[in-house]
């Protein structure tokens, strides 16, 4: 197989403090265009050739393909470091990344079709499985869907599409479809309150095969070594289950932009005057327990976090399959440590005053960027708090990708 020879040249050397170094020399660049490609409702092409170039959308890509195959927990923290200089590719860096390391668990042939040709090639997302339907044929599955929130798609070569596949009435599979650019329509449609550089338009497929190599089963993803490229990759970073630690990547978007208003709130507070009294705001008590009191929800939130992703990292490698209440811990521990950031960023616009209502002032894109960010069903404490209460209570929950 010629395909990781021709791409072993890539970024497999770079150990998880040059990563986190690379992502943190970009973030005085992303503050800096950050505004500009808000406009423009995509990652600006300098921001996309920065990040080819220093490989950080290849933080979990085996290394056996250039990529960097570094310690799970990367796959918090790089994009958490990148997103102090821009949520939307804070977000970005965590969700065409995370693709890499979940195309490692594809079919061996469906890693070589994408990667023997171009190992940088980025894949988007559609990840709601009911918005997809599928149909078993020869050789694969016809699929049909209309998906939301694809983001990155117009830098994209490829898409992930989720369906669920039916046999009558009766859903017998949930599949990760691997589909060329040229297979799919992109619906220009993203046109929202914030994080806009995302460029998390919606796609189109209608009656389009997908072959078997390239349809992921999620049964095989929600723990251990079952999948299809656990023959090819080994490394427990892989065996982490998807469902229950998804969420974690993008995450990062969201303390990186908490923590970005903390710093610029810092930065604003120690020289400012009120236009009033001439009194500097640092002398407030009042303005200085508000800011302790966002240091700390972000902080904490990121513990919880990290904590998180070491222990999913440790459970992989002993190895076994994490539980179903340790699996809904971790996406119950996600949810609040995004209402932890999203109050952060509420406290500290609120410390803007009448500043953070002009579009100069830039945490007033920050605070637009967090909430639209929590919108996000992984973030929904509604959603992920009720199910490991219920567990840990005696009840019963039930999720096939889980």
């Amino acid at each position: 197989m010629t395909g990781p020879a021709r791409a072993s040249a890539g970024f497999a050397d770079v150990a998880y403090d040059e990563a986190m170094r690379r992502a943190r020399a970009l973030v005085p660049a992303l503050r800096e265009r950050a505004a500009r490609a808000e406009d423009g409702r995509q990652m600006p092409a300098e921001t996309l050739e920065d990040l080819h170039r220093t490989g950080l959308f290849r933080f979990h890509q085996p290394r056996r393909w250039g990529g960097m195959e570094l310690a799970f927990v990367a796959l918090f923290d790089v994009p958490a470091e990148i997103a102090r200089g821009c949520a939307s590719t804070g977000w970005n860096v965590a969700n065409l990344g995370v693709h890499h390391w979940m195309l490692a668990l594809y079919d061996e042939r469906a890693q070589e079709e994408v990667w023997s040709k171009n190992p940088d090639a980025l894949i988007a997302s559609g990840i709601a499985y009911p918005q997809g339907s599928g149909r078993r044929v020869d050789g694969g599955l016809v699929i049909n869907g209309f998906w939301n929130f694809s983001s990155g798609v117009d830098a994209s070569d490829w898409n992930m599409l989720a369906v669920m596949v039916r046999e009558g009435d009766r859903v017998v599979d949930h599949r990760m479809c691997l589909v060329p650019r040229s297979d799919y329509e992109i619906v220009d449609d993203w046109n929202v309150m914030g994080m806009r550089s995302t460029g998390s338009k919606s796609v189109r497929a209608k009656d389009l095969f997908v072959p078997e190599y390239r349809a992921l089963s999620m049964y095989l993803a929600r723990g251990g070594s079952q999948f299809p490229g656990a023959r090819v990759n080994a490394n427990p970073l892989y065996q982490v289950p998807l469902a229950a630690l998804g969420s974690h990547c993008l995450a990062g978007a969201g303390v990186g932009n908490a923590q970005a208003a903390l710093e610029l709130t810092i930065e604003a507070i120690r020289e400012r005057s009120t236009s009033y009294t001439a009194t500097r705001m640092r002398d407030f008590p009042a303005v200085q327990l508000r800011v302790a009191r966002a240091g700390v929800m972000v902080d904490t939130a990121r513990l919880v976090i990290r904590a998180d992703c070491l222990e999913a990292d440790r459970i992989a490698r002993e190895p076994r399959v994490p539980t179903i209440e340790e699996k809904l811990r971790f996406k119950r521990n996600v949810a609040y440590a995004m209402e932890l950031c999203t109050e952060a960023v509420d406290t500290l616009h609120a410390l803007a005053g009448a500043n953070g209502i002009y579009d100069r002032y830039p945490i007033q894109r920050l605070f637009r960027d967090q909430h639209t960010l929590a919108a996000h069903i992984g973030f929904s404490w509604d959603a992920q708090g009720g199910p490991w209460a219920l567990v840990a209570l005696g009840g019963e929950f039930s999720s096939p990708v889980m």
